[in-house]
């Protein structure tokens, strides 16, 4: 017995097939008269709210480390001055206030550029203004000054669940008003070392260079996440890109219209993801999630509010949460003065504590107060607030000013000392102490990934 529906297909097929050629054409509707599925209605309102963002700007070459070496360069007779190089870029935004021409993307997409242009899908091209970034979340704020602009609604990204279907709006490898579709492959995401503050949505949507700050959205053209990054050995799609959530990037966006920078606060608390041993050892009868509490800074927020070492977070503000990095997140997007409430267990029993962010307090040092040189260096603590906080202990190096010492020296900008002269350095007085009053520093540094000896002397 042949199955009902192919039946219809085969019917289906013989009727188009008695057609005059002259009236071939592609079916709209089932053999029963109801309208095929399509994207395209909802299409036609969201593509318009899907901008490509066009970049140029001068960026100084790279160059060996000697060339930073004051005998190098005049033995060579190398010019002080280091040689720039142009550079242009394309990536995606999303239009998200009609009324003010307020425009999302990716920082990476906008970062160093002298000028930004942003190309409608009306074919018009206006400058835009930058007013506001955020490196360690990826957000960008643009706006324009423009008519008739189209903005794409916001949907609660917290409501996402694995497999519902997703729709990508973007201008990949340049190639305008692109649209791919696929699934909510997982949710979450965190520890790809992508961003400072991970909690991506995964899609096999496709998503490939220049897709970057496009809409992520849902069927009914609600703003769902702003696809970001892709997971790819050749650079092109397999299956594996990931969005950052809406809730997350509006609440970014909301402090970058406010102050042009994200003001992060500090909790005062350090976690660890649970492993089967802990979970053991600290008598849990299962876990679903949760990271447990391995230290806490006297006189900070999580101490005033009762927090101690030993607690498992299982919820913060309500929101379940699954690992340290939730931790990290959910407190890095709040801003100085909000209240956390979060949900313990301590000795087995549920307990609810409640504390206020605190504004993060930097203790700045030049470096020429400590070693000559160190000139030209801006020095600090890694603090609460860093993405590095937890994961290395040393000193960061905030900013070198061209043409010092420190600069000269090869020191740069985000270098982290963590040893001088063979001792461990965790804080500025471990530096100051492990220095002394040596003339010559053998420093450790750690650059990125790498880490490397500089002998000053």
């Amino acid at each position: 017995m042949k199955h009902p529906l192919l039946i219809s297909a085969l019917a289906l097929a013989a009727s188009i097939a008695t057609l005059p050629v002259a009236q071939a054409a592609l079916p709209t509707a089932d053999g029963e008269g109801h309208a095929l599925p399509s994207l395209a209605p909802m299409l036609e309102q969201t593509v318009p709210g899907v901008v490509n963002i066009a970049t140029s700007g001068k960026v100084q070459e790279q160059q060996s480390p000697l060339f930073d070496d004051p005998f190098f360069r005049r033995f060579f007779e190398v010019p002080e001055q280091r040689r720039e190089r142009t550079f242009s870029s394309l990536g995606s935004g999303v239009i998200i206030d009609a009324k003010r021409g307020l425009i999302i993307t990716n920082n990476h997409v906008i970062d160093k550029a002298d000028t930004i242009t942003v190309a409608l899908s009306d074919g018009r091209h206006i400058k835009a203004k930058l007013l506001g970034t955020d490196p360690e979340t990826d957000v960008a704020l643009l706006q324009i000054k423009a008519d008739k602009l189209t903005a794409l609604p916001f949907a609660d990204s917290d409501k996402l669940r694995v497999g519902d279907f997703v729709v990508a709006i973007g201008s990949p490898f340049g190639l305008r008003q692109t649209v791919t579709s696929g699934i909510v492959s997982a949710l979450g995401r965190s520890g790809l070392g992508i961003e400072g503050y991970e909690n991506f949505i995964q899609t096999d949507a496709s998503i490939n260079p220049g897709n970057s700050g496009g809409a992520l959205v849902n069927l009914r053209g609600e703003l769902i996440g702003m696809n970001t990054a892709i997971f790819s050995q050749s650079g092109g799609n397999i299956g594996i890109g990931f969005a950052i959530p809406m809730n997350m990037v509006r609440d970014v966006t909301k402090q970058l219209l406010d102050h042009g920078q994200v003001k992060r606060g500090q909790l005062g608390a350090q976690a660890q993801d649970l492993t089967p041993e802990l979970i053991q050892a600290f008598g849990l009868e299962h876990s679903s999630g949760g990271a447990v509490v391995n230290e806490v800074t006297p006189d900070s927020p999580a101490a005033k509010a009762g927090l101690k070492s030993g607690d498992v977070i299982i919820q913060i503000n309500g929101k379940a949460v699954r690992d340290a990095g939730d931790v990290r997140t959910a407190v890095g997007l709040l801003r100085v003065g909000q209240k956390v409430e979060m949900t313990i267990l301590r000795e087995g029993k549920r307990k609810t504590v409640t504390a206020r962010i605190e504004e993060t307090k930097q203790v700045l040092s030049d470096g020429k107060d400590i070693n000559p040189h160190l000139q030209g260096a801006v020095l600090g603590e890694i603090t609460a607030d860093s993405p590095l906080y937890g994961k290395i202990e040393g000193v960061l190096i905030l900013n070198v000013e061209r043409g010092t010492a420190a600069a000269n020296t090869g020191l740069r900008k985000n270098d982290i000392i963590t040893s001088a002269n063979r001792i461990n350095v965790k804080s500025m007085d471990d530096l100051r102490k492990a220095i002394g009053k040596n003339t010559s520093l053998l420093l450790n540094l750690r650059r990125g990934n790498s880490a490397l000896f500089l002998y000053l002397q």
